[in-house]
């Protein structure tokens, strides 16, 4: 039966190495490999080079009964209530790549190529379900079971890129994190299975990592794979072995390597110099894709602490500054990291869609693409402007840090600008 779960057409999988998946990287860091008691969360989201991404805040709000809310592709039903998220998403879609809510739940999203072919009629994205499951999970369980609630009834599909030329659709891979728990979420179609972790550090990026260990199932998916002649019933049932196209899904991650070295120690510091690692992969920059934004998120196990999300909200974290927000009551908008909004004239919104491709960068994208044309053209002086950004990074991370170690109450007055006031000075170095 082995044999048989290997017999893959040398047509599809050239089908579906041309289809390559954005080589994004999600890790979680929990005690012992973490500091003082603290879940520390981090993704780089691998996207098309020239693909603007935003950072957006939503307020908790109270929803109407029989209410809808439109997605990137479709309406859904809308819940009573959803909790105040943070997000960092491209800029022409409803979802996110990643993101956090109030209650300390943390969401990435890694598109991933399976031998069931992902759909191209549209339904909900990867990224739809991550700001879903945000908005309507208190916890990291709670959202997981929102996903495949809703996974279930709407199914996923769609073009994952702002492209008139050719959709791209891809399956879905989630990291769930909250402050005691993480879920690794794979999909293939409305099939799907889950792992628990509680230690220790775990990555995910575009492939299927999911093996023996499962933890939660879609309860038709072991009888889907037999009819479909994946799995024999004789052997244990491995999900990537039984999912993938290839034998490269154990392959994943090599940052994790980097953050169990650190074991005992891994901050968000740490984080942020994992994915700042170019010679690891890790931080993408090649032909086609580019970290265009990142996040570093640490949630400590005690909850009169609050959690720090840090928002880069620009490409390459290299050369990009990582930016504290803390969820507080009434907290300030950033325009200057928000993308021009086009309502429904936005070509992502009309049929056909993407037929023209607008202007989509923000305030702080503008000020990064002067940055990086001063790092090529006058070297000095591009490292001068570094130096100053990453001594502005340490001044918030040490701030946080504080924060994070304190014995009084934080004071909400204290940070409720913070990030506002960590992105209008950002610009004005730029200046």
């Amino acid at each position: 039966m082995k044999l048989q779960i290997r017999q893959t057409s040398i047509l599809t999988l050239l089908f579906f190495r041309m289809t390559e998946a954005p080589p994004s990287y999600c890790f979680v860091a929990f005690p012992p490999c973490s500091r003082d008691g603290l879940v520390v969360f981090g993704k780089n989201s691998a996207r098309p080079r020239d693909e603007v991404q935003e950072v957006v805040y939503f307020a908790a709000a109270n929803h109407d009964p029989g209410s809808k809310v439109e997605c990137t592709y479709i309406e859904i039903e809308q819940v009573p209530k959803t909790h105040a998220v943070v997000l960092s998403r491209p800029s022409w879609l409803w979802g996110a790549e990643m993101g956090a809510n109030e209650h300390g739940v943390c969401i990435a999203n890694e598109a991933v190529v399976t031998r069931e072919p992902a759909s191209e009629s549209e339904a909900l994205l990867g990224m739809d379900l991550v700001r879903l499951g945000l908005e309507r999970g208190s916890t990291a369980k709670e959202a997981l079971d929102v996903i495949v609630a809703l996974l279930e009834e709407h199914g996923q599909g769609g073009n994952y890129y702002e492209d008139a030329s050719s959709c791209h659709a891809f399956q879905s891979a989630f990291l769930i994190v909250d402050r005691k728990e993480a879920w690794v979420l794979e999909t293939s179609g409305k099939h799907w299975a889950a792992e628990k972790i509680t230690e220790g550090v775990k990555c995910i990026c575009n492939q299927l990592s999911l093996t023996t260990k499962i933890d939660a199932e879609h309860p038709e998916l072991r009888d889907y794979v037999r009819t479909q002649g994946w799995w024999s019933g004789d052997t244990d049932f491995n999900f990537s072995e039984v999912f993938s196209l290839a034998d490269d899904h154990l392959a994943c991650c090599s940052g994790r390597e980097s953050l169990e070295k650190q074991s005992g120690d891994v901050s968000a510091r740490t984080m942020i110099d994992v994915l700042r690692d170019k010679d690891s992969g890790v931080c993408v920059d090649s032909e086609s894709f580019l970290t265009t934004s990142s996040i570093v998120s640490v949630l400590p196990q005690d909850s009169s602490f609050p959690c720090v999300h840090y928002f880069t909200g620009t490409p390459d974290p290299s050369r990009s500054v990582f930016k504290p927000f803390i969820f507080v009551d009434d907290v300030k908008l950033v325009p200057k990291v928000q993308s021009p909004s086009f309502g429904d004239d936005d070509p992502a919104k009309k049929i056909p869609r993407f037929q023209e491709k607008p202007d989509r960068r923000h305030e702080l994208y503008k000020a990064h693409e002067w940055a990086q044309s001063l790092l090529e053209s006058d070297q000095e002086k591009g490292q001068k402007l570094m130096s100053i950004m990453l001594d502005l990074e340490k001044q918030g991370l040490e701030a946080m840090e504080d924060i994070l170690t304190r014995t009084e109450i934080l004071d909400p007055a204290e940070v409720v600008d913070l990030f506002y006031d960590c992105v209008d000075t950002e610009l004005k170095f730029f200046k």
